[in-house]
């Protein structure tokens, strides 16, 4: 394809967050592009079976629950609400199916080429692709970013093979054809608590099996996590904290899964409908051809990478899930950008410190940057600034009162170390705070910004003057 008029400037394997993003940033910058992808549609595991369809699910099923628990007290009476999840899963496969056409009409408008294919290294600057109509071609590259993501990660247990109907990955577990009545979650993380929320307001009875002590996965605060896991037991989750899982087998449509007390050696037997597996993702490199060209691979299958985001091979780069770092889409977007502007001008800039965290539930959590936890591990002298949502106005007229802003500052500079929010529209919020930790700004700087009224953003103003003075409107 690309032998008639050339090579390539930039060849990129993945159309996921981090691939499409890098293809579109290197045309944009003149450079000649061609994204490769194999699944026929551009936007990767988040946008296809990921981060949008499970936020559709997340809202749409709140709106159901809402509609049954909440609506009467607010003075909206409504009648014979039922659930129809063939309509709620065709929403969320519109949802998809718009966003996935629009990243082609992207490519469309900034003449990036687009092959969908299965890629493979030839040589350092020559890729093979499978085509999906069949046949094969070959592209030439001065440029490769590697973008290939992620899979989800195969319990080591015996008789927890995922088939998609009752052991399910997160990719099952958004396309159920009926609300199970009991649904078992192995996992306490991010994609657990998500999908675990969704079919607990659907009607499932759902219990979380968690190995470690608390909830959230890496990067959420302690404090936090304790505030949430008390939140989602209120809604109806059930928790099994400190416990092993240790294997499952299917008897009369039923799986039976065995567990074991990580402390006390405790075995114990769940019987579910669904049991999902959410323990994590791992890299994804299947059929790259990696070993051929040099490409190394750390002992996690993570291709290692240098802080350009080269890897042991010239001219090959790669980005997002495929090597080190949070498994996160806007990781990877950041990382597209940066690694072209690598390529383009020799320079580029991820701060790894300004990553946000969020999960999607109700209530929403939030992070960015250090937590409680780890400045004490590290000696830190550090200030703790806190608001509570009960006393925001704005949350108060929402009845939507739950959860709090908490800032750790550097006690002798006020400078903001990490900002935690559990709480009504946590994921927007903590855009102010990646902010502040981008450009290195105190509480006191933030305290004296102007936040309109009435706003859920003043409980974020008010936590830093917390941290800094006192609160005006909580004591």
């Amino acid at each position: 394809m690309a032998s008639e008029s050339g090579p390539y400037d930039a060849v990129i394997i993945g159309g996921g967050p981090g691939g499409y993003v890098a293809a579109i940033k290197a045309a944009q910058q003149g450079l000649k592009t061609v994204c490769i992808e194999k699944r026929g549609s551009l936007g990767g595991t988040c946008l296809n079976v990921g981060c949008i369809p499970s936020k559709a699910m997340l809202n749409n099923s709140h709106i159901y629950h809402q509609t049954q628990h909440d609506l009467k007290k607010r003075g909206i009476d409504v009648k014979d609400v039922s659930l129809n999840l063939p309509q709620m899963l065709k929403a969320k496969e519109d949802s998809v199916t718009g966003l996935t056409k629009g990243i082609e009409v992207l490519f469309k408008q900034n003449k990036v080429d687009y092959i969908k294919g299965a890629a493979s290294f030839v040589s350092p600057t020559r890729i093979a692709v499978q085509l999906n109509d069949g046949g094969e071609t070959e592209v030439e590259a001065k440029n490769v970013i590697i973008a290939t993501g992620s899979e989800v990660t195969p319990f080591p247990g015996e008789g927890l093979d995922i088939d998609e109907e009752q052991i399910v990955s997160s990719t099952g577990a958004l396309a159920l054809k009926q609300v199970p009545e009991k649904l078992v979650v192995i996992g306490g993380g991010v994609i657990g608590l998500e999908m675990g929320s969704v079919w607990s307001r659907l009607g499932a009875e759902v219990t979380v099996v968690e190995f470690l002590g608390g909830i959230g996965g890496v990067g959420i605060d302690e404090e936090i996590a304790k505030q949430f896991q008390r939140s989602l037991t209120k809604q109806g989750l059930k928790f099994m904290l400190n416990t092993k899982v240790l294997g499952a087998e299917k008897k009369d449509g039923k799986v039976l899964l065995k567990t074991e007390g990580a402390k006390d050696g405790k075995e114990q037997t769940l019987e579910a409908d669904v049991v999902l597996v959410a323990i994590g993702r791992r890299p994804y490199t299947k059929g790259l051809n990696l070993e051929a060209v040099g490409v190394e691979v750390d002992p996690r299958g993570r291709i290692v990478i240098d802080d350009q985001f080269n890897t042991s091979v010239q001219n090959v780069k790669c980005i997002g899930d495929a090597t080190f770092g949070p498994m996160l889409a806007h990781k990877a977007e950041e990382e597209g950008i940066a690694a072209v502007e690598y390529i383009k001008r020799g320079h580029g800039h991820v701060n790894y410190h300004a990553i946000p965290s969020v999960v999607y539930t109700h209530p929403e959590v939030a992070w960015v940057g250090k937590t409680e936890q780890e400045l004490k591990a590290a000696g830190v002298q550090y200030k703790v600034g806190k608001f509570p949502f009960v006393a925001n106005s704005r949350a108060k007229t929402n009845v939507d009162m739950e959860g709090q802003v908490k800032f750790l500052t550097e006690k002798e500079t006020d400078r903001v170390l990490g900002v935690h929010i559990m709480g009504p529209n946590a994921g927007e919020m903590i855009g102010e705070a990646v902010l502040a930790i981008e450009y290195g700004a105190s509480a006191e700087d933030i305290a004296r910004t102007c936040h309109a009224h009435p706003t859920l953003s003043e409980a974020f103003k008010e936590a830093a003057m917390a941290a800094y003075d006192k609160p005006i409107h909580f004591i």
